[in-house]
């Protein structure tokens, strides 16, 4: 059967494949903290489930110590590579969004019809229908390219050491929204929204939530952290439990509204920042300057769209 713990190995395997590649890799001056700051975070997946949560807990200081030393680096560019992703370009022109548009799709197919396979975890089987989803995508790109695996894992490596320690925020800013509601985080903010929002509108309580959930996201860097905190601090109590929201809803749009705090915030810097540097910006906030609008205006019609729905299905 396909369990969580396979996908976490399977992950785990190719951020190990980053970090021999980094050590291999001459190029680099600061290979060896690549190596370790990849190897390191290898073992959390791979071995997360057997290893003592007191080591876990040593295993994620020791990567903020690295990522906050600013040891972390990239090797040189292959020339050679880049003309030949021109060269791809050219030729396959949109047909290259191919195995892109795939991961969505037969994510989408593998968690419609997946539900009730003997062969997959039924409780996870969104999850592992995305990893099959990128698997068959990862196939189709290498059979489109006429490319080798390994190839490939050595070109997502010099992304991922592009991109550096802000790759894993998200997960690191999850575990914290985790943190946070644990320690009783979501009952401070359901106790300052019934002091100062009308109990008795549900519509101020949706607008709380969504625009809560919007804020918080800004403040945190990332939706999955604000999540825990606002559903058991708003969600769960006001609108599911007084006004009998439907739970599915409210989590759907819900992580939706912060989403929209994702694109309005620096916090969330593997977004917003690390792409003003890739893409060589004059000025660092030049992404979220251009998406503002959007994710204002996307709030205001997710807010709708959750008090529309949520107490009527």
């Amino acid at each position: 059967m396909i369990k969580l713990e396979s996908l976490y190995v399977l992950a785990g395997l190719m951020f190990a494949a980053f970090a021999l590649f980094n050590l291999q890799d001459r190029s680099n001056p600061r290979r060896i903290a690549n190596f370790l700051f990849w190897g390191i975070y290898a073992l959390t997946f791979m071995f997360g489930a057997e290893l003592p949560h007191f080591v876990t807990g040593c295993l994620a200081i020791a990567l903020a110590v690295i990522a906050g030393s600013g040891k972390l680096g990239k090797g040189k560019t292959d020339n050679t590579a880049a003309a030949r992703r021109e060269a791809n370009a050219q030729r396959f022109g949109n047909k290259l969004f191919i195995p892109a548009l795939l991961i969505p799709f037969i994510t989408l197919l593998g968690t419609l019809t997946l539900k009730h396979a003997p062969f997959v975890e039924a409780k996870n089987v969104t999850l592992i229908s995305l990893v099959l989803g990128t698997l068959v995508a990862f196939g189709a790109a290498l059979f489109m390219l006429r490319d080798s695996p390994v190839h490939a894992l050595k070109d997502a490596r010099h992304t991922m050491d592009t991109v550096g320690w802000a790759a894993i925020l998200p997960q690191m800013l999850a575990a914290l929204g985790a943190l946070f509601a644990v320690a009783g985080v979501g009952h401070v903010v359901s106790d300052l929204v019934k002091t100062w929002i009308p109990l008795d509108s549900a519509f101020a309580v949706v607008a709380a939530y969504t625009f809560g959930m919007a804020i918080f996201t800004m403040i945190m860097g990332n939706a999955f952290a604000a999540f825990p905190v606002m559903t058991a601090g708003i969600g769960l109590p006001l609108i599911v439990h007084q006004f009998h929201g439907n739970p599915a809803i409210l989590g759907a749009i819900g992580m939706l509204c912060g989403f929209c705090g994702t694109l309005m915030t620096p916090m969330a810097a593997n977004f917003n920042i690390v792409p003003a540097a890739l893409l060589e910006l004059k000025d660092q906030n030049g992404v979220i300057k251009a998406q503002w609008p959007t994710a204002l205006l996307l709030l205001i019609v997710n807010t709708i769209l959750l008090y529309l729905f949520v107490f009527r299905f």
